[in-house]
C-alpha cells in the first residue's frame, strides 16, 4: 500500500535530515556500548542490529562492546549459585568465571553477531582473549573505616580493570569490512581471565581506536538536571560541575566518568542514549535532536 502525502513528506523529512551526518561520518569508526534493557528485549535486539547494519551500509564503522549481568545472574541461579555485589561489582571467584566467559564469550556474544547477520550484516564475535585484545589486571576494593588505621582492601575475584589494549585485531576485522563485536573478557598477566565492566571495556576501546564516537546504552534518558529535563551539548567542564554539584549522582557517575574518560582520551564525542527507544541508535546518529546526552571534551 502507497504512503499517504503527509506520511511520505515525514520520510522523505527524515531521509534528507540523515543526509550531513551520512557524509560526515563516513568512513569513522562508532564504538557503541550495548547492554540494559534493549539486551533483553526481542523487538529491541533486532531494531538494535538493524541499526548496526544500517550504520556499516552507509560507511560507518561500528565496533560493538556489550554487557550480560542479567544474563549471568540467571544461569548463576539455575546452577544454584547465589550473585553476591559489592559496591556494584561481582564477586567472582573461579567457578563464577567460568559462568561469566560462557555467558559473555558465548550465548551473548553468539546471539549478538547471529542477530546483527541475520540482518544483513557481517560481524565477528570475540572476547578480550582473542588476539591478546584486551590486557587487564586485577581491580581491588579499598574502604575507609574509623576503626581501622589503615583502609580495608577487598578481594572480589576475577574482577578487574583494563591494563592496556591492543587494537590490531579490532583494526584487521574493520579493515576487511567485518562488525566487531566484543564481549568484556580480557587476560592478567598471569594467564587468569577477567571480568570487566562493559563501559570501561567500550570507552577504552573507543579511545585507541581513535573513535569518532562512544555511544553508552542506558535504561535511563540520560543526563538530567534537579527538575529532570534533559541535558544535552555538554563539555567536560559543565560535566564536572554537575558531578560535584550532585546533580548526577549515585548509579550514572560512573557512566559519566566512562564517558569523561574517552573524551579526554580523544574520542569527539560520546552519547548517553536511553536503549529502551526501538532505533535509539539511528535516532542519536542521523536526527538534528537526537534523544540522549551529547559529551564532547
Amino acid at each position: 500500500m502507497a504512503l499517504d502525502t503527509q506520511s511520505a513528506t515525514q520520510v522523505a523529512h527524515v531521509l534528507i535530515e540523515s543526509l550531513p551526518y551520512i557524509r560526515r561520518f563516513s568512513g569513522k569508526t562508532m564504538v557503541v556500548k550495548y547492554g540494559g534493557h534493549a539486551m533483553e528485549n526481542e523487538i529491541l535486539k533486532s531494531s538494535f542490529a538493524r541499526d548496526i547494519v544500517l550504520m556499516k551500509l552507509v560507511g560507518f564503522n561500528p565496533v560493538v562492546v556489550h554487557g550480560g549481568g542479567p544474563q549471568i545472574s540467571s544461569l548463576l541461579k539455575r546452577i544454584g549459585k547465589e550473585s553476591r555485589f559489592i559496591d556494584g561489582m561481582r564477586v567472582t571467584d573461579s567457578e563464577t568465571m567460568d559462568v561469566v566467559e560462557m555467558v559473555l564469550g558465548g550465548l551473548v556474544n553468539k546471539e549478538i553477531v547471529n542477530n546483527i547477520n541475520r540482518h544483513g550484516g557481517c560481524a565477528v564475535g570475540l572476547t578480550g582473549k582473542d588476539g591478546d585484545l584486551i590486557h587487564a589486571r586485577k581491580l581491588t576494593i579499598t574502604r575507609k573505616s574509623p576503626d581501622l588505621e589503615e583502609p580495608e582492601i577487598i578481594d572480589i575475584g576475577h574482577v578487574g580493570e583494563v591494563a592496556s589494549i591492543d587494537k590490531s585485531i579490532v583494526e584487521t576485522l574493520i579493515g576487511g569490512n567485518f562488525i566487531p563485536v566484543i564481549a568484556p573478557i580480557g587476560v592478567g598477566p598471569d594467564g587468569q581471565s577477567y571480568n570487566i565492566n562493559a563501559d570501561l571495556v567500550a570507552g577504552k576501546v573507543a579511545e585507541v581506536l581513535r573513535a569518532e564516537k562512544l555511544l553508552l546504552l542506558t535504561d535511563t534518558t540520560g543526563v538530567l538536571d534537579r527538575e529532570g529535563n534533559l541535558l544535552t551539548g555538554l563539555d567536560a567542564r559543565q560535566v564536572q560541575a554537575l558531578i560535584d554539584d550532585g546533580t548526577i549522582h549515585s548509579g550514572m557517575v560512573p557512566k559519566i566518568a566512562c564517558a569523561l574518560d574517552a573524551v579526554r582520551g580523544g574520542v569527539k564525542a560520546a552519547h548517553i542514549i536511553d536503549g529502551r527507544i526501538d532505533h535509539a541508535v539511528l535516532v542519536e546518529l542521523f536526527t538534528d535532536a537526537g534523544i540522549g546526552t551529547l559529551i564532547r571534551g
